[in-house]
């Protein structure tokens, strides 16, 4: 989502300035945003940064989870009994100590040093943190603090995220990161990655200053940069210096510079991963060189733009064709990687299930629904007159769009999980666990889900030493179940999965026990309750019983 309020800010600040050159010429409204993101760049308005921690339990010199059924994120099938031994923030071993369905001998089973705690986790389940490829922490237009987002992420697993653009300052962003690594904080990994120009008091207007720039944000603790697009000779620089000095990249291939530098471009220039998939579907133009938008298109207003997006999936080269081929093959080569975000687009499809979804009365916080109702100044909110039409063409780009990733997870190439949440109906958690159903409805076997929500993510990141599997010698980044998420990826949503029990009567089951950050075990319906308790304290602020449809 190419969201920003930081962009925003800059659009509205330079139209405000520059009133007098305003005009609904297209070929001046695109001058007015490109002269907008090449002004110098407002320091971002930053939410409230996280209180210190009042969570979680340990790091221990031993940790010992005894009797659990492992998904270890390679891909390889659950196997159990198993006993994970931790040591202070890491694992030291993970050992079979049985057989399914058999009474486990004690002799074989890893002591319990002095100080050490262990866990009986016999008949439950246990996974990698999930690592989140696209998570924004908040921002002042959604009016929630960083509390909020980061109890919802580890009440949901969600052990990692990569903030791509750290709309709240680098500074901020960088700050976060180090107090989360110090456990100073309760909140995931945070893995900071600038929007590109950020920062500066001069645009920038040269390939030397774009080389500039990259080494300023690695000073300043970024591990990566993200773009929408830019000049190509300026944005090439970039990736190459990003290249040069080992950062990760991500682009949103925003559609007013796309016809310049699709995904090709820039997986040629070395992105290492690309958000969404604006871009991709131009690199497979075949016939034609740009989309085919109607005369009255205006990017700026967000029905037309997520209207037409819709119809970018049909018009590109279909599975087969020389031209499809040649772009997927190309992609491989390379080793890129696509972080797909299918959540945040899925009111699209369906605008009534996503506004009504199970979380949204106990855990979306008053401020951010109101951002998602419906308003021409929101980004994203921009069901101004949605209807089934619309809605027909995005669930026909839903399936182009997932056909083209299962694709290319099975010619070898790696797939994350990302989920863009606080836009669009997406609450910040559920949002992610949504985005494994989606790749469950794309084709993925729920162990190929698990490793997109896992490994994949920290093979992006660079991080596959550290995160990403069960593993000894890796951090202990876990995610405890009393529910198998391999049967039915629904148990991991905060709010469980119905079920009907044998009694007759509908239970609740699922959601995650425990959350395990680096040795640190955090209660995650605890984490949840306080989520709910601050949602609740506002809506009774507010006199807010329900959120009503829009227009009621």
């Amino acid at each position: 989502m190419a969201k920003l309020a930081w962009m925003n800010r800059r659009i509205a600040g330079f139209s405000t300035r520059h009133a007098d050159t305003a005009s609904p010429d297209p070929a001046m409204t695109r001058l007015l945003f490109i002269l907008a993101l090449l002004m110098p760049a407002a320091v971002p308005a930053a939410i409230p940064a996280a209180p210190p921690r009042a969570e979680g339990e340990g790091p221990y010199p031993q940790l010992i989870l005894r009797g659990a059924t492992v998904i270890t994120g390679t891909g390889a099938p659950a196997f159990g009994p198993v006993d994970i031994v931790v040591e202070g923030d890491r694992i030291v071993e993970v050992r079979v100590v049985g057989s399914a369905n058999t009474s486990i001998n004690p002799a074989n089973r890893p002591a319990l040093k002095d100080g050490g705690r262990e866990m009986d986790l016999s008949g439950q389940f246990v996974m990698p943190g999930i690592v989140d490829m696209h998570g924004h922490i908040g921002g002042d237009e959604q009016g929630v603090d960083a509390e909020y987002v980061y109890k919802l992420w580890l009440g949901h697993g969600i052990t990692s995220v990569r903030d791509p653009g750290c709309g709240n300052g680098i500074d901020w962003c960088v700050s976060e990161q180090r107090r989360s690594e110090a456990n100073a904080i309760t909140a995931p990994r945070i893995f900071p990655y600038a929007f590109f120009g950020s920062g500066r008091d001069t645009p920038i207007t040269t390939p030397a200053q774009a080389r500039q720039w990259v080494r300023d944000m690695k000073a300043k603790g970024a591990l990566g940069m993200k773009c929408f697009g830019y000049r190509p000779d300026i944005l090439q620089a970039a990736f190459d210096e990003l290249r040069k000095l080992g950062m990760g990249s991500a682009c949103h291939h925003a559609q007013l510079d796309v016809a310049r530098v699709n995904v090709l471009t820039t997986a040629r220039w070395g992105l290492t991963t690309m958000e969404h998939w604006y871009g991709l579907p131009e690199a497979l133009f075949d016939g034609q060189t740009v989309q085919q938008y109607p005369a009255d298109y205006n990017y700026q207003n967000e029905q037309h733009r997520f209207g037409q997006a819709g119809r970018l999936w049909a018009q590109a080269s279909e599975k087969g064709s020389e031209r499809y081929e040649a772009v997927i093959t190309e992609l491989l080569a390379l080793d890129f990687t696509l972080d797909p975000t299918f959540t945040i687009y899925q009111a699209t499809r369906d605008l009534m299930r996503a506004r009504r979804a199970d979380w949204h009365e106990a855990y979306t916080h008053p401020a951010l629904w109101d951002f998602f109702t419906p308003n021409r100044d929101n980004h994203g909110s921009f069901f101004f007159d949605w209807g089934s039409e619309e809605e027909a063409v995005w669930k026909d780009n839903y399936r182009r769009w997932m056909a083209f990733v299962n694709d290319y997870k099975n010619r070898g190439g790696r797939v994350t999980v990302g989920s863009d949440s606080g836009y669009i109906y997406k609450t910040y958690g559920f949002g992610t666990i949504e985005e494994l159903e989606l790749l469950r409805e794309a084709g993925f076997h729920p162990l190929e889900v698990i490793r997109a929500a896992t490994l994949s993510g920290a093979q992006a990141l660079g991080a596959q030493d550290r995160i990403g599997s069960i593993e000894a010698g890796k951090l202990a980044d876990l995610v405890v179940l009393a529910e198998n998420p391999l049967a039915n990826l629904k148990v991991l949503y905060g709010t469980g999965h119905a079920r009907l029990g044998d009694d007759g009567k509908l239970h609740r089951v699922g959601g995650v026990r425990y959350t395990i950050k680096g040795g640190l075990v955090y209660d995650a319906p605890a984490l949840l309750a306080d989520v709910r308790r601050k949602v609740a304290a506002e809506k009774s602020r507010r006199g807010i019983t329900t959120y009503p449809p829009p227009g009621d």
